[in-house]
């Protein structure tokens, strides 16, 4: 009697545990599924995502590029000078192909003037490089911004629709109509969501970046005009 008990015990547990499976099947979400019920507010939250992908590499290869410097340059620079081989001086600064060869460049064509002259003709160039590390940047906070705002309007748009077929279905209203609504309708919001949370932590991962290049921009012109101070031996 007792195994007999044991037995329908056991196979009442296969029972519940294979409607637990199905039940599981059931409630299985398809992501590409659901990111197409978001709709056309989708199309725009892709190409975001997109965007800011690009930028972030792109500007990722140009500020590593920009931050390459050879760690004898400057002391290259210093030689060339106290020696008279200006054209030396220029000729290195042309075969470093970074920001901080080129201020010293333009720093070097300008010995001679006065030093606030050279100072100012240092601060143009350096402004110039900054604005070409920074390029693309204002586009990405821009994604980081406008992403969830778009995914929320898609929300918005969603349940409007949602409860515009409510109100047509009168008395026949099923809780799957307004759930199905709902959940797809968060789609949007859930993605715009993920693409500005990308985006505002690459743009700001990018700006610490091109700031270490500037400190370091800076720091050079200061022991370029150094250089300049120094008395003549």
């Amino acid at each position: 009697m007792n195994i007999f008990m044991m037995m329908q015990a056991a196979g009442q547990a296969v029972a519940d545990g294979a409607e637990l499976a199905e039940g599981e099947e059931k409630v299985t979400i398809d992501l590409i599924e659901l990111v197409m019920q978001g709709g056309w507010i989708m199309i725009p939250l892709f190409l975001l995502s997109f965007i800011a992908i690009y930028i972030f590499i792109e500007r990722y290869l140009a500020i590593k590029r920009a931050s390459r410097e050879d760690k004898s340059f400057m002391n290259r620079i210093k030689d060339y000078i106290h020696e008279g081989k200006i054209e030396s001086a220029l000729a290195l600064c042309e075969s470093n192909d970074n920001p901080v060869s080129r201020m010293i460049a333009k720093g070097i064509t300008r010995i001679g003037r006065p030093l606030n002259d050279v100072n100012i003709a240092i601060e143009n160039v350096g402004n110039l490089e900054v604005s070409r590390l920074e390029k693309g940047l204002p586009v990405l906070a821009t994604v980081a911004g406008g992403a969830p705002m778009i995914g929320f309007t898609g929300t918005v748009i969603g349940m409007i629709k949602s409860f515009w077929e409510m109100s047509n279905a009168g008395s026949n209203i099923e809780v799957d109509m307004l759930a199905g609504g709902i959940y797809t309708a968060l789609v949007t919001t859930v993605t715009g969501l993920i693409v500005g949370i990308i985006a505002y932590f690459a743009y700001n991962w990018l700006v610490a970046r091109v700031e270490k290049v500037v400190f370091k921009m800076e720091a050079r012109t200061m022991e370029f005009m150094d250089l300049l101070n120094e008395p003549v031996r």
